[in-house]
């Protein structure tokens, strides 16, 4: 997998979003929470992602931005943990990172946080298949 972030590799979908919220598995890496799902073959990437910061707990948007821009980020450069294409126990997988916390952590934290979070996917995503 390359380090980039395309358009086509974010959840956008209504309807996808709706089915893994009502149907996906959940795990927590605190403050992450994932909910994730997999679905029959799709067209487009192996996964999307959509990251999730609740207004609720952070009221400034630039609070919330940083957040996700940090996750995005973060995300980015250690998605090759996540299997490729060329593996077996691969479909079409999409997940929700959702941050629960109402302290703002720094981008290393966030990025450990991230690199524990893909390695559990990954063990779920083998395990499940």
């Amino acid at each position: 997998m390359h380090p980039t972030f395309s358009k086509n590799e974010r959840l956008h979908e209504f309807r996808l979003i709706r089915t893994l919220f009502a149907e996906g598995r959940v795990f927590s890496i605190p403050p992450l929470r994932v909910t994730w799902m997999r679905f029959k073959e799709q067209s487009g990437p192996l996964f999307q992602i959509m990251i999730s910061v609740p207004k609720a707990i952070h009221r400034k948007s630039t609070d919330r931005n940083i957040i996700k821009r940090r996750i995005r980020e973060a995300y980015r450069l250690n998605k090759s943990i996540l299997p490729n294409e060329g593996s077996t126990t691969v479909s079409q997988i999409s997940f929700c990172i959702t941050y629960t916390s109402k302290d703002i952590l720094t981008y290393r934290a966030i990025q450990d946080k991230i690199i524990l979070l893909l390695r559990r996917l990954k063990e779920e995503c083998e395990k499940d298949f």
